[in-house]
């Protein structure tokens, strides 16, 4: 079982202010390769994985944000970190 959820929503710096969802688009894209569970919200994606794992995760995401053109990326993290084990459907499946 997963130790970690990691919610995370990023913001790019884009050239000229240009539209941010091309990125954001890449960056899910990025998770999605990675092949952990995720879910995407509307205003952040959370992954389910190991701690060390989803913080590499995290780093390909800024790294692709740059290699797209962004100057700078702000990338807000919430962790939980449980070794006992956590799963998304322990805090959400009732609401299923």
């Amino acid at each position: 079982m997963a130790n970690s959820l990691i919610s995370i929503q990023i913001i790019p710096k884009t050239k000229d202010g240009e539209d941010v969802i091309p990125y954001v688009d890449e960056a899910i894209k990025v998770i999605a390769e990675s092949g952990v569970k995720y879910e995407v919200h509307p205003l952040e994606t959370t992954m389910e994985g190991e701690l060390h794992e989803l913080f590499t995760v995290i780093s390909k995401m800024n790294e692709r944000m740059i290699e797209m053109g962004s100057k700078n990326v702000i990338s807000q993290v919430k962790i939980l970190y449980q070794p006992t084990g956590i799963s998304m459907d322990d805090l959400t499946g009732k609401y299923r």
